[in-house]
Parts: structure tokens; C-alpha cells; sequence
């Protein structure tokens, strides 16, 4: 008798290689978006939303089941003929409001439990003995609560951007005189750029107040712990239980 894997033994290599290629490709669109507001070429804005829509779905493709690879292919048609009318730039605009967006959903839906987000990455990363060391799960449900509102306030004042911007705004596009008129650079530079930068200076910042406020514990490396996200980020939101698995 012979003996044989089971399938999800089977297939953690490739899931693992997948996770890899993911955060990587992640960095490429952001790039994309930029060009595509600097140039106003419509392949950037087009090859940004090819390359986002591929790396959500890269768990699913790899999987190599044909569903999967069908709604792939009917999205990536559907952007082609979004393209030909040229709305490949709005919609690119879009995508940062509808991720801030997801994300304060993501943080703000788990203040109601036990868990916050926050929480699991102090136990995926440092183990649960970590969150019951003094100070860390108060300050780790404080933490869910500000990522919560920053994304929150950023998802809103990227939608007023892009409805209110002069000229570009959708606003401006159906002919109706905006409210509260925004300078069209002022606009694309927050929409392509000072969005990212701001939450990335928030990281930054609130990385070094927290070792400033946990002063009394160790802390790992800045490094060290941005690779332990990466590597339990697809986890993380099902719980410790399965960010520790």
C-alpha cells in the first residue's frame, strides 16, 4: 500500500510561492498609477488595474481550478472594453478610495471582539504571550481604533477629490459646479501620491512612538516585523488561530 500526501499538503509549496510574487507585484502598481497621471496615457492607468485585479485573484489562479481563470479572463475583457471608451484613468482613481476603504472596514469590524486586528499581528508575529505582557492590549485595540479612522477619514477625503477636483473631478465631467472646487495638481498629486505617503508616515511614526510608549519591552526590528506581516498578511484576517497554523 502506498502512501500519499493529502491535497492542501500538496499545495502549500505553491501557496507559498505565491504569497512571495504577491507583495512584489504589489509594489509595481503604485508606480503605474504614477506614470499614468504623469504621462495621461491610458496604457498606465490600464496595465496598474491589470496587474491589481491579477494579484488579488493570484491565490485563486494558482489554484489552477478553470472557474477562477474564467472570471479572470471575463474581468480583464471587461477592463479592455472599459478602455475603449477611456475610463481606465477614473477607474484607476477609484481603486485607491475603494481600498482605504476595505481596509478601515477591516480594522473596524474587529473592535467589536476579543481580537482586534491589531492584536493578531502582535500574536502572529510575537506570540501570545507577548499581548499579555503589560500596556500591549490596551495599546493594540487603541492602534485598531486609529488605523480604523485614518483609513476611514482618507477613503472619504479621496472621494472628495475626485468628485470635486476642477476640471478632471467627476463633477466637472457631467458639467455641474462644484461645492467645494479643488486645484486639479493639488488633486491628482493627493490621489497618486501624498495618499501613500501619508499612510506610510503614519507607520513609520507610529512605529516609533509605540517603542517610545512600550519603552519597558523589547520590540523586534523594523525589518523583522514588516517580513512577519508579509508572511502572515493572508491569515491574519481569519484570526490567530489561523495566522499561527
Amino acid at each position: 500500500m502506498t502512501n500519499s500526501l493529502p491535497p492542501a499538503d500538496l499545495s502549500r509549496p505553491a501557496k507559498s510561492a505565491t504569497r512571495r510574487f504577491m507583495l512584489p507585484l504589489l509594489l509595481i502598481y503604485p508606480l503605474l498609477a504614477v506614470a499614468g497621471a504623469l504621462t495621461h496615457r491610458e496604457i498606465f492607468p490600464l496595465a496598474a488595474l491589470l496587474l491589481l485585479l491579477t494579484v488579488v485573484m493570484l491565490p485563486r489562479l494558482a489554484a489552477r481550478r478553470i472557474g477562477p481563470w474564467l472570471v479572470w479572463l471575463g474581468l480583464l475583457f471587461t477592463l479592455f472594453l472599459v478602455s475603449l471608451y477611456g475610463f481606465a484613468g477614473l477607474l484607476l482613481e477609484g481603486v485607491p478610495i475603494l481600498i482605504n476603504a476595505l481596509l478601515a472596514y477591516w480594522f473596524g469590524r474587529t473592535l467589536g471582539t476579543p481580537e482586534p486586528l491589531v492584536a493578531r499581528f502582535v500574536m502572529a508575529i510575537e506570540g501570545s504571550a507577548r499581548l499579555a505582557q503589560p500596556g500591549v492590549a490596551d495599546y493594540a485595540r487603541q492602534l485598531t481604533w486609529f488605523w480604523t479612522l485614518l483609513l476611514g477619514a482618507q477613503a472619504v477625503l479621496l472621494a472628495l477629490l475626485l468628485l470635486c477636483a476642477e476640471h478632471v473631478g467627476l463633477l466637472a465631467r457631467f458639467g455641474i459646479v462644484s461645492p467645494l472646487p479643488i486645484s486639479e495638481r493639488w488633486a491628482a498629486a493627493w490621489l497618486h501620491v501624498g495618499g501613500y505617503m501619508l499612510l506610510g508616515v503614519a507607520f513609520l511614526l507610529e512605529y516609533g512612538y509605540r517603542r517610545w510608549r512600550l519603552r519597558h519591552l523589547t520590540h523586534p526590528g523594523l525589518h523583522d516585523m514588516l517580513l512577519q506581516l508579509a508572511l502572515k498578511w493572508p491569515q491574519l484576517s481569519r484570526g490567530y488561530r489561523a495566522a499561527s497554523s
